[in-house]
């Protein structure tokens, strides 16, 4: 029984971040396919340079809810026993394996034909409820790497080595340091065209519109 509620977890966090927000923005605000402008990715970079700063706040805000929410469901379960037991020793593995199955489906969602965003705001969302100290770490690294380049790209990049290195520094549990070594890469390859950009010298800068 737990490992079917434990399976049960991870396929919601899958469905919950394959939510497409950035997409759905797009189509209820403007009628257009968000994915053909810009970066065309459905995040909330790609929202902000196409439907401007509410619109991108509010992606932003609500990718990252995708990650809080399926870990949230998580420790919810531990929380009431008399609603289902589940062995002590599974609880950090199955926060591990609810954040990754939440990460990959906002950047693989089966509702866009396995497309997406990069994974970055949900990734937040996901460190605010494992690793507090550790996302605030984050946050300060991407802050002060957007406050010098005023690159987005760059400043996710940087968050995504910040949060492998407090990970182990701060001595977090095994299933969190697999987390953030595994989060942390897929999130720079998610970013790889972008590095291509920022090598030629051609990456935009925050405040550039998206073009189609």
């Amino acid at each position: 029984m737990s490992v079917a509620i434990a399976a049960l977890c991870i396929v919601a966090a899958y469905f919950l971040g394959s939510i497409p927000t950035g997409y759905l923005a797009g189509k209820w605000l403007k009628g257009i396919d968000i994915r053909e402008y810009g970066s065309h990715s459905t995040g909330a970079t790609n929202v902000l340079r196409t439907l401007g700063k509410k619109a991108g706040a509010t992606v932003l805000f609500l990718d990252a809810l995708k990650g809080m929410t399926a870990l949230l469901i998580v420790k919810l379960l531990y929380a009431h026993p008399e609603w289902v037991t589940l062995p002590a020793g599974l609880y950090h593995w199955l926060i591990m394996g609810s954040a990754l199955a939440v990460v990959f489906g906002h950047s693989k969602s089966i509702f866009l034909g396995f497309n997406g965003g990069k994974s970055v705001a949900t990734s937040i969302g996901v460190l605010l409820i494992m690793a507090p100290v550790v996302a605030l770490g984050t946050i300060l690294a991407f802050a002060g790497a957007i406050s010098l380049t005023q690159i987005v790209s760059l400043s996710s990049i940087s968050g995504a080595i910040a949060v492998m290195i407090l990970m182990v520094v701060l001595q977090q549990p095994l299933p969190y340091i697999l987390f953030g070594m595994l989060a942390g890469l897929y999130v720079i390859v998610r970013h790889r065209s972008n590095i291509q950009r920022i090598m030629a010298g051609t990456e935009p800068k925050l405040g550039t519109k998206a073009q189609n």
